[in-house]
């Protein structure tokens, strides 16, 4: 009995860690030859936290992140539309984490490799088909020229192979590349002083030009003393007949196309054009995501995290949900064996849930206040309540929790995915 898991991305990580938990065996394929902790930062919400708390990797997480506090929304002008508690704050039993993409992804390596063996996962091998025999399916894999290396017995494939998975391309060959919405994201870190107590994520701005930023980690190297990590995003909307380049981790972005519009954003509580000239290196990133599918698993293989639902990094859900996915499969496979009847079981209750949080980015999620403040009061205001209520503000918000599957009286109170996880 065993299980194939094709990438080693947060999702197959998390999943490799979750059945060997239960005592599924797996082997976990991923296609670069070396895993490098690529991009910047990230928010891990409390439904998923919780799921690697169940793993025995919260202490670790928080030694690598920041217990995230506080989230705020405000104008373009740097007035406050809302804010709310967040994670432990907020009364979660678990924290909201924010922590650099690329650490969680090293965390999670050294857990597989740690628990699983130091060859649990085979890097240079990338999937590139598959095929079904009896009761058993058979993977194919290709080093980095295109050469086949490989070919793999298992009972089931899971492909969690990204935003550009070649599994998904093969069920879905006229699919075509991702969907861009006009908006392009400069990603970056600073090192500065925190802002409004070092354990706030600020989003600033409307639906064509909005800024980001949330620290990520605490320093304490010589002349570091009360200085932190600070992950910023600038994000700029434009047309639809703008060129776009396929988005990737590692793509340099140059000041010069996204700091002129924020140069005035100086705000008593954060200095904006400071902080994007105190970064270090910044990455462009389209605003990409892809239509729901009607379906995930085919016989015994299933698509999961970024192959199965990309969706635009708005309400902090990508990893979060590709967590969430691989939990769910997990106790699937435990109760129904690793059969096709337990990807499907997954897939009856992670794909509707999945495309709500598709469907609802589209229409900007929680930040969907700072849109009704630009339009009813572009200007600026003197009470926010005048503008936007306190319940159209607390229901968008509440809503959004709801769709997301992190309400905090139902997280706090249901069970465990994964059967025997400690909560």
């Amino acid at each position: 009995m065993t299980v194939l898991i094709a990438g080693g991305g947060i999702g197959g990580l998390t999943a490799a860690l979750s059945l060997h938990q239960v005592g599924i065996p797996c082997r976990l394929f991923e296609a670069v030859d070396r895993l490098a902790p690529l991009g910047v930062g990230i928010n891990v919400l409390p439904h998923a936290v919780r799921e690697l708390t169940e793993l025995g990797l919260q202490e670790d997480l928080l030694a690598l992140g920041i217990p995230t506090a506080r989230l705020a929304y405000y104008s373009r002008r740097g007035q406050e539309i809302w804010s709310e508690p967040r994670g432990l704050a907020a009364g979660y039993a678990w924290p909201q984490v924010s922590i650099h993409r690329g650490a969680l992804q090293m965390l999670l390596t050294r857990a597989v490799r740690d628990r699983l063996g130091p060859d649990a996962i085979a890097t240079g091998h990338a999937l590139t088909s598959w095929e079904e025999r009896g009761e058993r399916i058979v993977a194919r894999f290709a080093d980095r020229s295109g050469r086949q290396i490989a070919e793999v017995a298992g009972d089931v494939l899971i492909a969690a192979d990204g935003i550009h998975s070649t599994a998904r391309a093969i069920l879905h060959p006229d699919e075509g590349p991702p969907i861009w919405n006009g908006a392009i994201l400069w990603r970056g870190t600073a090192r500065a002083s925190p802002f409004l107590g070092g354990r706030t994520m600020i989003m600033a701005g409307y639906e064509f030009q909005k800024f980001v930023c949330y620290p990520i980690r605490d320093l304490d190297g010589a002349g570091e003393e009360g200085r932190q990590l600070i992950n910023f995003i600038a994000e700029r909307k434009f047309g639809p007949d703008q060129p776009w380049r396929r988005e990737d981790w590692n793509r340099a972005g140059r000041r010069e196309d996204y700091l002129p519009p924020f140069e005035d954003w100086v705000f008593d509580w954060l200095d904006i054009p400071g902080l994007i000239h105190a970064a270090e290196t910044v990455y462009e990133y389209p605003m990409v995501d892809r239509d729901p599918l009607e379906a995930w698993s085919h016989g015994r293989m299933t698509l999961l995290g970024d192959a199965a639902h990309p969706m635009y990094p708005i309400g902090s859900n990508g990893a979060s949900q590709a967590i969430l996915d691989a939990r769910v499969l997990t106790r699937e496979l435990l109760a129904r064996g690793l059969t096709p009847d337990a990807l499907t079981a997954y897939e009856a209750e992670r794909l509707p849930a999945t495309a709500k949080i598709v469907r609802a980015n589209r229409g900007n999620g929680p930040e969907q206040v700072m849109q009704m403040v630009e339009e009813r009061a572009p200007n600026g205001f003197e009470h926010i309540d005048a503008v936007l209520s306190a319940e159209e503000r607390e229901g968008t918000a509440a809503a959004y929790k709801r769709l997301a599957g992190f309400d905090k009286d139902a997280l706090n109170t249901r069970p465990p995915i994964v059967p025997g996880a400690a909560a």
